[in-house]
């Protein structure tokens, strides 16, 4: 989450974002708290041949590998053959220093600082999973990784690109131009633009997919609204103001069955609870003070939220529809963006505020370690991570 900063004179390549720093409002009320989740447990896996037809998703899309399970390719160490050779590493954005720390996960130390364009936030993979890409948003770029070699690649001038996406079907980037108020979708590979999509809300910065790929819920932080965006149309087909005055969402995460969009609101202390097909108002889960980010275990059965302003870390049950655990960071810490290690064992997150990292036994809540990095961490990437295919952020994976 950013606060404004002056918006650039010209444009590169498309739509203009803003820079931003975190800081928010104190709301004047909250919504009763409610019990709710996914609107229906998941069923525990079924054989192949019992399952049902996969519906029609969108197309070029590869077709979920588990309807009741959109998560199903992303099982502790099942790696892609394109990523199965890599290097584990994790990727942190340092977006006051305009470095990216690079940690081994075995020994918990950074073995690499990559200098790279101004305010970097996200580190994200590729669709293909063979890039990562640094994006640089005052540095109105984005820098490649090569997550093979640790090589740093090319430059590309992307108009101040906050956060990044990928649609299903592997053809488009999706940059979310916050302060422009725009979703610019870009060619995959060249990111060149190939249309700019204007909205009518402030501050677009995450999102996610349904399962079919038809659609995807966006999330405003500054004026508390969400989105859903026709794929193939390139188009907002619903928007909402979120039922709390000052809310903030942040990050957006499709429920293992589909059923249900979760979006984190650092203002509201909790989970937004979406039901994306019918686009109704959604009831809040408290969590924890700061809820930011969102995480699911390799097992489908939990998602992991970070409380940013309290620093712990809530453990959501889809099944039992209901928090189960709250885990709390030795003398606090401030939890924002990362990712689950591909084993399944870690939770790797920026502490936006400590210019740390802390990784997370998620068997325990028990902290293994908290690495210094670099000022102003954000949205580290656990790189590689099991998957076919990449939605962006900091890794979402189908």
């Amino acid at each position: 989450m950013m606060l404004p900063s002056t918006k650039h004179t010209a444009a590169l390549l498309g739509g203009v974002l803003l820079a931003v720093l975190p800081g928010c409002g104190t709301p004047a009320g909250k919504p009763t708290v409610q019990a709710v989740g996914s609107e229906a447990a998941a069923p525990p896996t079924a054989s192949r041949s019992a399952l049902p037809p996969v519906p029609p998703g969108l197309p070029g899309m590869p077709p979920v590998l588990d309807v009741k399970d959109v998560y199903a390719a992303d099982r502790a160490g099942r790696l892609s053959p394109v990523v199965k050779d890599f290097p584990s590493r994790v990727y942190v954005p340092n977006t006051n220093s305009d470095t990216v720390s690079v940690i081994d996960p075995a020994t918990y130390e950074v073995i690499r600082t990559i200098k790279v364009g101004r305010q970097p936030q996200h580190v994200v993979p590729s669709w293909d999973l063979k890039t990562l890409w640094v994006n640089n948003d005052i540095g109105d770029s984005l820098t490649a990784i090569d997550p093979a070699t640790g090589k740093v690649g090319p430059t590309v001038p992307v108009s101040d690109p906050y956060n990044l996406y990928f649609t299903p079907d592997g053809k488009y980037a999706v940059v979310m131009a916050s302060m422009d108020r725009e979703l610019v979708f870009r060619d995959a590979h060249t990111m060149k633009t190939v249309k700019t999509v204007p909205v009518d809300c402030a501050g677009v910065n995450h999102a996610d997919f349904s399962t079919d790929g038809r659609y995807f819920i966006v999330s405003c932080e500054f004026s508390g609204e969400l989105l859903k965006v026709d794929t193939a149309r390139m188009k907002v087909v619903e928007q909402q103001k979120l039922p709390l005055k000052g809310a903030m969402p942040q990050d957006v995460k499709l429920s293992p069955d589909g059923g249900t969009f979760y979006i984190a609101d650092m203002i509201a202390d909790g989970v937004w609870v979406l039901d994306g097909k019918n686009f109704t108002t959604p009831k809040l889960l408290h969590t924890g003070k700061g809820a930011h980010g969102l995480y699911v275990s390799r097992d489908s059965e939990e998602m992991y939220i970070s409380n940013r302003g309290e620093g712990t870390v809530s453990v959501f049950d889809f099944a039992r529809r209901e928090l189960t655990k709250k885990w709390r960071l030795p003398g606090g810490g401030s939890p924002d963006m990362g990712g689950v290690s591909a084993d399944g064992k870690v939770l790797w997150l920026s502490g936006r505020y400590d210019a740390e990292v802390y990784a997370i036994d998620t068997a325990t809540g028990k902290q293994l370690a908290r690495i210094p990095v670099g000022s102003g961490p954000h949205g580290l990437a656990v790189y590689p991570q099991p998957g076919r295919y990449s939605l962006g952020h900091t890794g979402v994976f189908r």
